[in-house]
Parts: C-alpha cells; structure tokens; sequence
C-alpha cells in the first residue's frame, strides 16, 4: 500500500486495468443509485438499463454504423486537409524566424477565440452543406497543429542541423531532415488532434445534417427521447475511444522505439497539448 503513495512510482498492467474497470464501476454505481432513489429528475437522467434498450435500438433502428461512418468521414477529410497544410507551413515557420513573426500573430489569436463563435460566419461562407461542416472542423484543428510542429520543429537539435552541414546538405535536404526528426512527435499529437474533431463534429451535424453522431443525437433530444440522447453519447465515446485507439496502434508500429519512454513522462511531455485540447474542448461546449 505504502508504494502506490510514492512519487511518480508506475502502476503495474494489472493493477492499472484494475483501477479502470473501478473507476467506471464507481460511475455506474452512482448512476444507478441517482436514478433508483430518483435523486434527479428521470426526464434529465434516465436509468442505465432504458439507456442500455435505447442503445440496441440506434444499432438495429437508428443506423449507427452509418452515422459513426459518416462522422469519421467528416473528421477524416478535414485532418487530411489540416495535416496538408499545417505541417510543412510548420516546418517552414519553425525554420525561417521571419516567416513565424508573419504569421504567429495571426495564428496565435486564433488559437484563443472560441470556435462556436465562427459558426455563423462558416454558415454563411460556405452555407449548410458538407463544405461548411469539413471547413469548420479543418479550421478548428488547423491552428491546433500548426503550433505544435512549430513547437516539435524547434526541439530538434541544432547539432544535428550542423552535421547535415558538415556533410555538405543543401537547404532542401536540412528540411526534409527537421521533419523525419519531428514527424514522430507530431505523429503523437494526431491522437489528439482526432480529439478535438469528435468535439466539433457534433456541432457541425446539428446544422442542416441528414447524417452523423451529432445529427443522431440532437434528433432524440428534439423529440425528448433523453435515453437515446445518452446512448448516443455513449456511443460517441466508443467511437472516439475506437478510433484514438487505432493511431496509438500505429503509432508504436511506426515509432516502436517511442515506447521505450516511460508512461508518466510520456504524459508530462504532453502537457502543452493536453492544455491546448482543454482549451479547445472548453471553447467547443
């Protein structure tokens, strides 16, 4: 008992499983009893077993494949896009001081402004349509990125910059070898950057969509269906927890020697990100 209270000591695999499974027990158990002893109105929070049914039925009723699809979709674009553009806009910024001091005191700002705020601009810019939703997503994530490869960018050594000189690499070869040495770490933040696009995805589906997570879920809350609505939540975890899943998989095939890092520090490392993806998550509720 005393070792689980020593300073950054790590937990073991079971152990961390374990506290997981106790955490969501304690959640659910707190959930029952709110809605058993009608603590709370069961208008606001219906009881786990209709939300369970109202689960099943947005498998078999509501199409939920097709709408976790179609939001995935929608993210899916818009990362492409926002990874087009932010990455070597990045690297170019992290090189050339002038370049940065151009643009950081736009991209700055941004980075601060509530995106809720755009909505309306984005609606009429663009109008209802798929455009408008995949723009707004792109332009929620975009300033995200572009901040952490310039940040990445700038942790590689400059010693390294200095042997690729020595070995007589032209300008074109020295960025091409910012990115290889920063390309792991940006890899990392994608996990997050995925985050942030489940986040405004909802969102973007609650104007003018026939389709998606966000559409689904303001369609039950439309009609007061309050267990689908949490169902729908539910399912949106899943799906989000699903798909960060599969980039960490990638990520430890593509960079296993990223793994040789301990958790705790791995986490501390994050630290910026994590900050930024609250901010973003704040702005977004």
């Amino acid at each position: 008992m005393h070792d689980l209270f020593t300073i950054r000591r790590e937990v073991s695999p079971r152990l961390r499983v374990m506290l997981g499974f106790l955490s969501w027990g304690l959640i659910i158990l707190l959930w029952i009893i709110l809605t058993n002893w009608e603590i709370l109105p069961p208008f606001s929070l219906p009881k786990p077993m209709g939300v369970i049914r109202a689960f099943g039925k947005l498998w078999t009723e509501y199409d939920l494949l097709g709408n976790v699809v179609k939001s995935w979709w929608r993210i899916a674009q818009a990362f492409f896009w926002c990874t087009v553009v932010a990455v070597p806009l990045g690297i170019l910024m992290a090189s050339y001081r002038w370049l940065f001091e151009f643009i950081n005191p736009v991209a700055a700002p941004m980075r601060a402004m509530p995106l809720t705020a755009f909505l309306p601009a984005f609606i009429a810019l663009f109008g209802m349509d798929e455009m408008m939703k995949v723009a707004f997503l792109w332009f929620g994530m975009f300033f995200y990125l572009l901040a952490v490869v310039v940040e990445e960018v700038n942790r590689v050594d400059n010693s390294l910059l200095e042997t690729a000189y020595t070995l007589g690499a032209k300008r074109r070869h020295v960025l091409w070898l910012l990115f290889r040495a920063s390309f792991p770490a940006i890899f990392s933040s994608f996990r997050i950057l995925y985050d942030i696009g489940w986040t405004y995805v909802i969102l973007a589906e609650m104007v003018n969509a026939r389709k998606g997570v966000g559409y689904m879920v303001e369609a039950a809350r439309k009609v007061l269906d309050f267990e689908r609505v949490y169902a729908g939540i539910i399912a949106i975890g899943i799906a989000a927890f699903l798909f960060r899943f599969l980039l960490t998989f990638l990520e430890h095939r593509l960079f296993p020697w990223r793994r040789t890092t301990p958790s705790f520090a791995a986490a501390g490392a994050a630290v910026p990100s994590a900050s930024a993806h609250l901010k973003a998550v704040k702005h977004g509720t």
